[in-house]
């Protein structure tokens, strides 16, 4: 005889369920600067990531299971792709993307036995740091339109807490770099232990280009920004570069940290727009 559980209850136990998941993952930081939107969250594979592209000046970052936010990524692909081409490129929002992964998640939260441990966001670099948009997604369907940063993780409420107290709009984006990597390496974010270039993944949807705006930060433009976060107060020894050279155009090879990566699906999909998160693995939050 099957046991009879309330909606309330039900609901209840999956957001718990999800809430403890999300909460042993380190945090990913997206902060708005004067150049663009700057991603950074810890990620020690150089396969798997947490960033990539959507469509022209729209990206996707995550945290959680791997698995599950990779399918999330490629389903964003296809329907962006179909979007673009049945109507307009000019139809293919942040905005409309967003509200398209809501429904996605808010009816997988109320259908399935388990929902999706995961946490993500959708931005759209504009002309001007005004014209940028930032939205939130939660493992419920919940969407918030953030802005000037968001955290995504287990530990956004530290993480935040820097971030509200030394963030300005206009920032460069060494301000906003060094920023963002004072806030990840505070108390309580994972383990505590000091970040690293080889332990990051850095990512910037450019402003200034005028068609495909995503690109990878590594190798010595990651150096460079290092130095600068190093010179504005930062531990030398808590920041060693240890990215690799930047592909042309912002291209990064498929993930594969907690499993393998499929192939990038839609036209977009091609340039840097590979996997999302390097620390969380398919079997588990890290």
């Amino acid at each position: 005889m099957p046991f009879y559980v309330s909606p309330e209850q039900s609901m209840k136990d999956k957001a718990d369920y999800a809430r403890k998941a999300i909460a042993r993952i380190r945090s990913g930081v997206v902060i708005d600067c004067h150049d663009g939107i700057l991603f950074v969250a810890p990620n020690a594979s150089r396969a798997l990531r947490k960033f990539s592209e959507i469509y022209d000046r729209i990206a996707f970052a995550a945290v959680g299971r791997y698995n599950e936010f990779e399918n999330l990524r490629k389903a964003g692909v296809r329907y962006a792709d179909m979007t673009g081409f049945a109507y307009d490129r000019a139809d293919v929002t942040a905005r409309g993307l967003a509200n398209w992964y809501a429904q996605v998640l808010g009816t997988f939260f109320t259908d399935s036995p388990k929902p999706y441990e995961v946490e993500i966001v959708v931005a759209e670099v504009g002309k001007t740091e005004d014209d940028d948009e930032i939205y939130r997604i939660t493992f419920d369907g919940s969407v918030a339109d953030e802005h000037g940063f968001v955290v995504m993780g287990g530990q956004a409420d530290q993480v935040a807490g820097v971030l509200k107290e030394r963030y300005s709009d206009g920032m460069t984006l060494s301000a906003a770099f060094s920023l963002a990597i004072a806030a990840l390496a505070g108390p309580g974010n994972g383990d505590g232990a000091d970040l690293t270039g080889a332990q990051l993944e850095v990512a910037l949807l450019d402003r200034g280009r005028p068609h495909r705006a995503f690109r990878r930060l590594t190798g010595a433009r990651l150096e460079t920004l290092l130095s600068e976060a190093i010179g504005g107060g930062k531990k030398p020894e808590a920041i060693a570069d240890g990215g690799a050279g930047q592909d042309a155009g912002g291209q990064a090879a498929p993930s594969a940290d907690e499993g393998p990566a499929d192939a990038a699906a839609g036209t977009n999909d091609a340039n840097g727009a590979n996997g999302a998160n390097g620390s969380e693995g398919a079997g588990g939050a890290e």
